[in-house]
């Protein structure tokens, strides 16, 4: 036993839906995203830590079942294990689920690591009447067992007491071997021997025992790895096909069946149960007798999204007037507090405008997470992955597609990583390209304020049609890139539907809080940034030469005796100028010269510079509305809502037609990035570009086409 640094590294792995970012969340005070379902962590997250003086640095795994490479996240938190790259692993196991938790535990002490084995959500184990002897625990598995409630912090500072003591010397880790089948056993020792003959000083007794077993399991990328060594390819091939042979089954299911004998045997041991466990199941059950119905499962589940984008509109509709009524006195404040000039004119007009334009819709995207959380802390989005899971492999869809694509109702870059946890690379693919048709938060304040200024008795109802049509869409998008792809084999949805949770007040405040900060970031960064930029391309060149001479025509009429006609023509005199100087800006000149791929469309130029804006990020197309029409006089006299001021610029067939363009034309550049990322290349990034624009131009082509047929 020996000290080593006071750097302790940790490896945090776990089951999907064991509690792992809460407990991370608690261990360093951060604010990860957590959700009653599973897979909310798709790539490793570091956080650090102080206690004891010691720093101490843990990597945050995705949530998997087993040691196996079926998906990206399983290999890399595998690699990450194997490697030795972590001083310690503290293995998160559902104390009210722990023969499910303990299949991966079995795979873990096979490898020969330092582990401390957290007996998480213990507040639900003692709700059920479980009762663990977790000393009993400790002796089979070899290590310390500790009993949590990560949300309220039990069992925390015994927690951290026992990284420092595990993690601060090298210990000897003890050898808790699985008793396998005898044949076996003995295939397994066979193997090892051959294997430590070929690595004599690079593995240790329990690694070369670890790597055979995977060997014998057919582990696919191991195999690869011994390509060189071909006697013990040989050997392993011969020894798989006398096992099958002789035991009438594979290979992979012999380990398999040895492991959750292994963990019944302990759970039997050290777990005792009440004899009524069975109707404590009841809540569980009778709720999915209703929530998971073939007949009103997915009825209801249309009905909660209505309810939800319903609410998020009408009960938004207050404090957005609230922010609203502020921009209007802080933009009259810094109107007079401002000398007229450039500066004047770049806060107002600019700044106060484009910023203003845009975080009147806080609140919605506020609303919005609130139910969203609620979704995700009751266990209800598992549910509804569940439930559509025969509905969407009608469209050629894997039912674990349904996590990421929701995840994309958010934002589409972390939905686009969350693919990462389906095991086909077809299937995966798929998904990624149609990701970017979920209508994320930042699409939601351009649908709110179309919706606003041109459909304002069935606001609510259109925010909703528009979710449901990125739905639609997306699905038959993938019945299309089904079609264009080479067909893989059909895969079997499993997944862990968890029991239901009231959701708590904390976790639903720091969801929200999350989304909020994220919302104002961005507008403290890109929409800031983006309103500065428009407003100097609307601003110059300063010297217009004008199609008449604006200003005497109007010096002319104040020099007559005053009269509403007058006025009105002085108004209207002042419009024309302000029209003519957008046209011939920098911003006019570049949106004129795009403008006639949009004519087909009934979209002006200035549609189309929301629309180019929008290509660095959906929020700045509000942002950019905010900015060119806030120098149009039709915005100051009678009233200052930009939804006001909208609802004259075009039809409502039109303006359905926009947000249809909005909904699906180009990803953002770092949605773009991820898509690069995680499909592979650059090849396909471009496709999804060039997919979304076709289909966005087509579609709002053929809504005004066949719109103005009817009207």
């Amino acid at each position: 036993m020996e000290t080593v640094s006071s750097n302790i590294t940790i490896g945090l792995v776990g089951n999907p839906n064991s509690g792992k970012t809460t407990l991370l969340n608690k261990l360093c005070n951060s604010k990860d995203s957590v959700g009653n379902y599973p897979r909310v962590t798709v790539s490793a997250q570091e956080r650090s830590f102080s206690h004891a003086g010691h720093s101490i640095t843990i990597t945050d795994l995705p949530g998997i079942y087993a040691l196996t490479t079926l998906s990206p996240e399983e290999s890399s938190s595998r690699d990450l294990i194997h490697s030795e790259k972590v001083d310690l692993l503290v293995n998160v196991l559902d104390a009210g689920n722990l023969e499910r938790s303990l299949y991966l535990t079995s795979q873990l002490i096979e490898m020969g690591r330092p582990i401390i084995f957290v007996l998480n959500m213990i507040d639900e184990a003692r709700r059920k009447h479980l009762k663990i002897d977790t000393q009993a625990l400790s002796d089979m598995l070899g290590g310390p067992v500790i009993e949590m409630n990560s949300i309220a912090g039990e069992g925390l500072e015994k927690l951290k007491d026992a990284i420092v003591e595990q993690g601060a010397v090298k210990r000897e880790v003890s050898q808790t071997f699985i008793k396998y089948d005898q044949h076996l056993a003995d295939a397994v020792v066979r193997v090892q021997e051959k294997i430590a003959q070929l690595h004599p000083k690079e593995m240790t007794e329990q690694q070369t025992r670890w790597l055979a077993i995977k060997l014998l399991e057919g582990d696919e990328v191991l195999l690869r790895q011994e390509k060189d060594h071909d006697h013990l390819l040989e050997m392993v091939r011969r020894e798989r096909y006398d096992l099958a042979r002789d035991h009438d089954g594979e290979c992979e299911m012999l380990f398999a069946d040895a492991r959750y004998g292994f963990v019944h045997g302990m759970v039997c041991e050290a777990v005792e149960f009440p004899d009524d466990i069975e109707s404590r199941f009841d809540i569980t059950r009778k709720l999915d007798r209703i929530f998971l119905n073939k007949v009103i499962g997915i009825p209801l589940f249309i009905g909660l999204l209505w309810t939800m984008f319903q609410t998020t509109f009408t009960v938004g509709e207050y404090p957005m007037n609230w922010i609203d009524s502020g921009v209007t006195v802080v933009s009259a404040f810094l109107d007079d507090l401002i000398p007229a000039g450039m500066v004047h004119d770049l806060v107002i007009e600019g700044i106060v405008a484009g910023v203003g334009g845009t975080i009147i819709f806080l609140p919605n995207i506020v609303i919005l997470f609130f139910f969203m959380a609620i979704f995700s802390e009751t266990g209800y989005l598992t549910r509804a992955a569940f439930l559509m899971d025969r509905l969407m492999h009608t469209f050629g869809l894997h039912g674990k597609a349904l996590i990421p694509l929701v995840m994309g109702f958010g934002c589409n870059v972390p939905a686009v990583m969350a693919t990462r946890t389906i095991e086909s690379d077809r299937s995966r693919l798929i998904t990624i390209l149609i990701n970017p048709f979920m209508l994320c938060a930042a699409r939601l304040p351009v649908f709110i304020l179309f919706a606003g200024a041109f459909f304002s008795e069935m606001a609510g109802t259109m925010v909703f049609i528009m979710y449901m049509l990125s739905i639609i869409i997306a699905m038959a998008a993938s019945v299309f890139l089904n079609k264009l792809l080479p067909k893989g084999a059909e895969e079997a949805f499993v997944m862990e539907l968890p029991p239901y949770r009231l959701p708590t007040l904390r976790a639903v405040l720091v969801h929200m809080w999350d989304k909020a900060l994220n919302f104002l970031q961005k507008i403290a960064g890109v929409i800031l940034v983006g309103s500065v930029v428009i407003w100097f391309l609307q601003a110059f060149p300063q010297h217009t030469v004008y199609s008449t001479d604006f200003d005497a025509q109007i010096e002319q009429l104040q020099s007559s005796p005053a009269s509403s006609d007058s006025e009105a023509a002085i108004a209207e005199l002042k419009r024309k100028k302000a029209q003519e100087h957008l046209s011939e800006s920098y911003l006019g000149r570049i949106a004129r010269t795009i403008a006639p791929v949009f004519a087909p469309l009934d979209f002006t130029w200035r549609d189309t510079v929301a629309i180019l804006t929008g290509f660095v990020a959906k929020e700045v197309v509000v942002a950019s509305y905010a900015v060119i029409y806030s120098q149009d006089e039709e915005s100051t006299e009678e009233s200052t809502s930009l939804r006001a001021v909208l609802a004259g610029t075009m039809s409502p067939l039109v303006a359905f037609a926009f947000m249809l363009f909005a909904l699906l034309y180009s990803p953002c550049l770092a949605t773009i990035a991820a898509i690069r990322r995680e499909a592979g290349g650059w090849r396909w990034a471009g496709f999804s570009v060039a997919f979304s624009l076709v289909l966005a131009w087509g579609l709002a082509f053929t809504v005004v086409s066949v719109g103005s047929l009817f009207i």
